[in-house]
């Protein structure tokens, strides 16, 4: 057993020793209330932290839950058990409905229509007969389990820790999986995610609808804790202070949730007891104090206090455990000669600016293709039309005889096509290892729940076992482990060659895979791009070093201005007056 886990099993055993010890039912009282406020914030870790997803509406979600099983148990329509499963339902539908109406947006949307959620649904509460208005519902019945009431804080307790602390593990599992990291991807935006076979769109809703499943349970255990619900606790207020909990505790981590819990909990009861002292007159002065600490948090310590609390922890050290794991399933190549693409008078307009001009070219299954030109030339341009990022404006790209324009970079992805980027695009937050891993997104199908359970792991082993091949084969293995945001820029674009590969590609697009490379490295990188196209690889490369262009390509083509300027081999492009005439601006 680790140093690591020693401490973690220490720590929970000092925790649930605590009800059975002689401390002042206030501190009991106060911890169950950070165990369900923490089961919030969880979802909010995954949801903002994770996912880049800002929503201060998790109060509302809350609410369904607490009002949910008040309703129905008051009134001895369902019993609590029942009505959890119920509110979880009404919760998903919910967030399923907002979500399909916001997640396609970007920028402010999302946080706008939270706010409006949490606004309209506690105005609802307060003004609707059958919940009571302002009053609320009183009454609500005690939990039972196993035979045994839970009518007291010490033995509500367990069970609110025991939900909280299996959230976390649930979290963390998800977040250590191949949904886990598509959800990971998405907070670089969602162009690099698409082009590895992540639907975007799916796991937006997935976290979104789970944050709010989280909320619904604490809302029940809130509910049952209480014996009474009214719309005071779910208002805006307490749905800004969730955030500032996930915020304040370490916005990407899981923990984080309980120690930002703590905090503002804590500091809550004391703000509310010296500010109005010090304001002379009573009030709610503490939300001014939290929107200041939420200000300051994210502009002097964005990671939170977490990252600063597990610094003195012992490490976490992950062996390679995938030893033995089978392979994954490989697609037929097509035979050496075939055409592979087919570009087709391809042309792209930005508004009166032509970047690619009917351009046509073809390339063959087991040939390098290099496309080259001046900086403007609109090679990259290209690059996106073909791999589906950018919509053609008129043309066709056609692969292995199927027109693939028009479908979108993840449907191309799963067809057969992978690519990297002119700019990096790693998680900086994942390790090489994983990032790697993202590549073989499509080739595994394992879910969130199964995840969450940890059902997955077979699975799993197969994909960190593919990972690890390809980067065995671009000479990175020893760097696995490595945080992909601390390596300098060469070794990241040999990381995104090997993501590349995991998605096991017939086609493989590099755009500049050698900027930033030092002499030994592109020797490196030209020998492994040779030795994939005797496996049978195709590849498309745009690069600006032309030694490494003349001395790796089978043909070249060579753009000017967005046109196609000539097509030839190596030799032929070198020898063109035209092609000189394009890099050094005249023919002598």
């Amino acid at each position: 057993m680790s140093a690591r886990t020693l401490a973690a099993v220490a720590f929970f055993a000092a925790l649930f020793a605590a009800p059975q010890l002689p401390v002042p039912e206030f501190w009991i009282t106060q911890l169950n209330y950070i165990g369900l406020y923490a089961i919030v914030a969880i979802g909010l870790v995954l949801l903002t932290g994770v996912a880049g997803l800002t929503s201060f509406g998790q109060a509302a979600f809350v609410a369904i839950g607490a009002y949910t099983t008040a309703l129905l148990t008051v009134h001895q329509i369902a019993s609590p058990w029942t009505a959890l499963v119920i509110g979880v339902l009404l919760t998903a539908a919910s967030a399923l409905l907002l979500g399909a109406l916001t997640l396609l947006l970007s920028g402010h949307y999302l946080p706008l229509a939270t706010i409006a959620w949490g606004l309209s649904l506690n105005y609802l509460m307060a003004n609707l007969d059958f919940l009571g208005k302002y009053d609320g519902i009183l009454g609500v019945p005690a939990l039972a389990a196993f035979g045994v009431t839970l009518h007291e804080g010490r033995t509500q307790f367990y069970l609110i820790w025991g939900i909280a602390i299996a959230a976390a593990f649930a979290a963390l599992n998800l977040l250590d999986s191949r949904p886990g990291r598509a959800i990971r991807a998405l907070r670089g935006g969602t162009v690099m995610a698409e082009a590895m076979g992540v639907s975007t769109f799916r796991y937006k809703v997935i976290v979104f609808v789970l944050a709010a499943i989280l909320a619904a349970i604490s809302g029940w255990l809130f509910a049952h804790f209480q014996r009474t619900v009214n719309p005071t606790p779910f208002g805006l207020k307490m749905g800004i202070e969730y955030l500032l909990m996930a915020v304040v505790g370490g916005v990407g981590h899981v923990w984080g949730a309980f120690t930002g819990a703590a905090v503002v909990k804590l500091a809550e009861d004391q703000l509310q007891a010296w500010l109005p002292k010090l304001v002379g007159a009573s009030g709610n002065f503490e939300i001014i104090v939290f929107g200041l600490a939420l200000v300051l948090t994210l502009r002097y310590a964005p990671q939170g206090l977490w990252p600063h609390i597990a610094a003195r922890l012992p490490p976490r050290v992950r062996g390679n455990d995938w030893a033995g794991a089978a392979a994954l399933a490989v697609r037929d190549k097509p035979p050496r000669g075939e055409v592979l693409l087919e570009v087709a008078a391809a042309r792209k307009a930005f508004g009166g600016l032509v970047a690619v001009n009917d351009v046509s070219f073809r390339l063959h299954a087991g040939e390098i293709l290099g496309l080259i030109g001046p900086n403007g030339a609109g090679k990259t341009t290209l690059f996106n039309l073909v791999s589906g990022v950018l919509p053609l404006t008129a043309g066709e790209v056609r692969f292995r005889g199927e027109r693939i324009d028009g479908l979108g970079s993840r449907r191309i992805a799963a067809r057969g096509l992978a690519r990297t980027f002119q700019h990096v695009r790693l998680v900086p937050d994942m390790t090489v290892l994983e990032n790697v891993a993202l590549g073989g997104h499509r080739r595994a199908r394992a879910g969130t729940l199964a995840a969450m359970l940890r059902l997955d792991r077979g699975e799993e082993r197969r994909l960190l076992a593919e990972a690890a091949r390809q980067l065995e084969r671009i000479g990175m293995r020893d760097r696995m482990h490595e945080l992909a945001g601390n390596l300098p820029l060469g070794p990241q674009r040999l990381v995104e060659i090997a993501r590349a590969l995991a998605t096991d590609p017939v086609l493989l697009l590099l755009d500049e895979p050698a900027a930033g490379l030092r002499l030994r490295e592109k020797q490196a990188l030209a020998d492994v791009l040779r030795q994939l196209r005797a496996e049978g690889l195709s590849i498309l490369l745009v690069e600006h070093d032309m030694d490494f262009v003349m001395g790796l390509t089978d043909r070249i083509v060579v753009m000017e201005f967005g046109t196609k300027l000539m097509e030839g081999t190596p030799a032929e492009v070198q020898a063109s007056p035209a092609v000189r005439a394009a890099y050094l601006g005249t023919e002598h």
